[in-house]
C-alpha cells in the first residue's frame, strides 16, 4: 500500500509517500480501507516533535509511529478474531494509527458506524477536533439543559476545534460570540455564531460566562478579563510559545490560579472517548453539526495539507482524500 512516512523529526519535508506492507489487524482490531483522513495540529506536533517535551511520548530519538495521520473514515476491510461490533464492508469513522495511508488498523472501540448521509470527507474531519470541542464545553458546564442564553466566547472560532465549539454551543442554546481573523468571519457566521469579532480589526471586549480559548495568543490575565466574576475559562491547546514547552504552561497554570479566584480556570488536555465519538455520530446524523471543510488534498500532497493547516490559513478543517468514495 501507499502511505505517508517519516523517519526523523522536522518540517513537512521529512514526509515521504512510500510503498509499504499493508498492516495486519490484531484480534481486537479492524483493518480499514481509508477513504479520507482528517488533518490536525497533532499531526504537525508528531511530525516536528515540538514542543520537545512531547518527545517523551512520541519517541526520544525519532517518531515511534512512522506513519502520520489519526482521524479516519473508511470501509472495514478485515476484522480480527475477537471483533464483534463490525463486519467487512461496514462504513466507519474515528481514529486509527497512521491514517495517511491506503489502509490503517485500529481497535474496534476507536471507531463507530458512519452515518449513511454523511460523506467520508466530512466524517474524516470529526474525531479529534469534535471530541476536543465537546470536552471543552463540558468542562465549562455548557451541556444539554444549560441555562438558555448563557454567553459563550470562542477564541479561534474559525479553526477545526473552534468551528465545532460554535455549533455545539449553539445546539444547547448558548449565545455564542466567535473570535477569528478577517478571512474566517463569514464561515463563523455561517456556523450560527450570534456575533463575530475580527481580532485583526477590533479589540476583543465584552463579558462572558464562558470563554473557550483555542487560539493561544492571550495570557491568562487577558483571558480572565473577558469573564464574569464567576465565569469559566477553558484553555484548549494553543500553538506557539517556546520550542521546549510551547504554551503548555497556560494549561498547567490555569487550575492553580483557579484555587485563588471565584472564576473557574481549566487547562484541557482532551482524550479519546468512545462515548464522545458515539455522541458526535448522533449529532452528525441529525444535522446538529456539520464539519466545515476548508480544503481537501490527495494522499501524495499530505505534506502540503499539514503546511496549509500549520500556516493558520485554514477556515475549518483540512482533509486528505485517500481514495474515491
Amino acid at each position: 500500500m501507499k502511505a505517508i512516512m517519516q523517519d526523523a523529526y522536522g518540517s513537512a519535508d521529512v514526509l515521504e509517500l512510500r510503498e509499504v506492507e499493508r498492516p495486519v489487524p490484531a484480534a481486537d482490531e479492524v483493518l480499514i480501507r481509508v477513504k479520507a483522513a482528517g488533518v490536525n495540529m497533532a499531526d504537525w506536533h508528531s511530525m516536528t516533535g515540538e514542543p520537545t517535551f512531547a518527545r517523551l511520548f512520541l519517541g526520544v530519538g525519532g517518531p515511534k509511529e512512522k506513519t502520520r495521520g489519526s482521524d479516519v473514515a473508511g470501509v472495514v476491510e478485515e476484522v480480527g478474531s475477537a471483533v464483534t461490533r463490525f463486519r467487512v464492508g461496514d462504513e466507519v469513522f474515528g481514529s486509527a494509527r497512521g491514517s495517511f495511508a491506503e489502509f490503517a488498523v485500529t481497535r474496534e472501540r476507536r471507531v463507530v458506524p458512519k452515518p449513511e448521509s454523511v460523506p467520508f470527507v466530512q466524517a474524516a474531519a470529526v474525531s479529534m477536533t469534535g471530541y476536543t470541542a465537546l470536552q471543552a464545553l463540558r468542562a465549562a458546564g455548557v451541556v444539554e439543559g444549560v441555562e438558555a442564553g448563557i454567553r459563550v466566547l470562542v477564541v479561534g472560532a474559525g479553526g477545526g476545534v473552534g468551528s465545532f465549539a460554535v455549533q455545539l454551543a449553539k445546539h444547547v442554546g448558548a449565545h455564542v460570540t466567535g473570535v477569528c481573523s478577517t478571512g474566517k468571519v463569514e464561515l463563523v457566521r455561517s456556523l450560527g455564531a450570534d456575533a463575530v469579532i475580527d481580532y485583526t480589526a477590533e479589540p476583543v471586549t465584552g463579558e462572558f460566562d464562558v470563554v473557550i480559548d483555542i487560539a493561544g495568543g492571550r495570557s491568562l490575565r487577558e483571558s480572565r478579563r473577558l469573564l464574569t466574576p464567576k465565569g469559566t475559562l477553558v484553555i484548549v491547546g494553543g500553538e506557539g510559545g517556546g520550542r521546549v514547552f510551547g504554551l503548555a504552561g497556560r494549561s498547567f497554570g490555569a487550575p492553580f490560579l483557579s484555587m485563588f479566584s471565584s472564576q473557574k480556570l481549566v487547562g484541557l488536555f482532551a482524550t479519546e472517548s468512545a462515548d464522545d465519538l458515539a455522541a458526535l455520530a448522533e449529532l452528525l446524523a441529525s444535522g446538529a453539526i456539520t464539519p466545515a471543510i476548508d480544503r481537501t488534498f490527495p494522499l501524495a500532497e499530505a505534506p502540503d495539507a499539514i503546511r496549509h493547516l500549520a500556516a493558520g490559513r485554514a477556515a475549518g478543517k483540512v482533509v486528505v482524500a485517500v481514495s474515491a468514495p
